[in-house]
C-alpha cells in the first residue's frame, strides 16, 4: 500500500506539480504486533546437560537473537523431567529423535502440543508460541518486573516486552487510576 502512496505522492507532486498535494496522501501505518515468540527449535534443542537443578535453571544456548541466556527451573518441573528421564534415558538430547540421532523436530512438539489440547478439550486454538506468551503474561500478572521479564524472553529491547502488558486485564485491573486520587465527596442532589 505505502508503495502505491509514494507512486501517487509522486505523481501529484512532481508530474502534475501540486506540491500542496503530497501531504495529504497519508501512509499506511503498521499494526503493532505481538512480538515474535520463542520458536519450538529452541524447546527442542535442550540437552540433558542444559538442566542445572542445583542452581534451578535451564540453559537456553543461541536462543532468541542467537543469544544464551538462562530461564528459571520450577521445582515440579525438575521432578517431571526426573521420571521423564528415568523412563527414557536421554543421551545428549533432552527430547531425541526417535532414531536419537539429533533433537526432535520442532513440528513433533507441535504437533504434541494439537494433540495434548485436544484430548483436554481446549476451545482455543494453542499452540507452541502460545505457551511462551502465556508464560510472559502470567509473570506479568504475578507481579513479575518487566525487566525480569525481558531477560527470561530474550528481548533486547523493553518496548517488546511491554506488548505483553497490552493483553494483562489483570495488570489493568490492578493499576490505580488518578482519578482515585482525587479524593472527592459524593453529595446527592438535593
Amino acid at each position: 500500500m505505502n508503495q502505491t502512496v509514494c507512486a501517487l505522492r509522486f505523481f501529484h507532486g512532481v508530474t502534475l506539480g501540486r506540491s500542496d498535494l503530497p501531504e495529504r496522501i497519508a501512509y499506511a501505518r503498521t499494526p503493532r504486533k505481538l512480538p515474535v515468540v520463542l520458536s519450538a527449535a529452541e524447546a527442542a534443542r535442550l540437552r540433558v546437560s542444559d538442566i542445572d537443578s542445583s542452581r534451578m535453571v535451564i540453559r537456553i544456548e543461541q536462543g532468541k537473537g542467537g543469544k544464551d541466556r538462562y530461564v528459571m527451573l520450577s521445582p515440579q518441573l525438575l521432578e517431571i523431567l526426573r521420571v521423564y528421564w528415568r523412563l527414557t534415558k536421554p543421551g545428549r538430547w533432552l527430547f531425541p529423535r526417535r532414531d536419537g540421532r539429533g533433537p526432535i523436530h520442532p513440528q513433533t512438539l507441535g504437533i504434541a502440543c494439537r494433540t495434548a489440547c485436544e484430548f483436554l478439550g481446549a476451545e482455543k486454538r494453542v499452540t507452541v508460541h502460545t505457551l511462551r506468551h502465556s508464560f510472559a503474561t502470567h509473570l506479568l500478572e504475578a507481579g513479575t518486573d518487566i525487566r525480569i521479564i525481558q531477560v527470561l524472553l530474550g528481548h533486547r529491547s523493553l518496548a517488546t516486552t511491554t506488548l505483553y502488558a497490552q493483553v494483562s486485564t489483570a495488570v489493568i485491573g490492578r493499576t490505580a487510576s488518578p482519578f482515585d486520587q482525587l479524593h472527592m465527596e459524593i453529595t446527592p442532589p438535593g
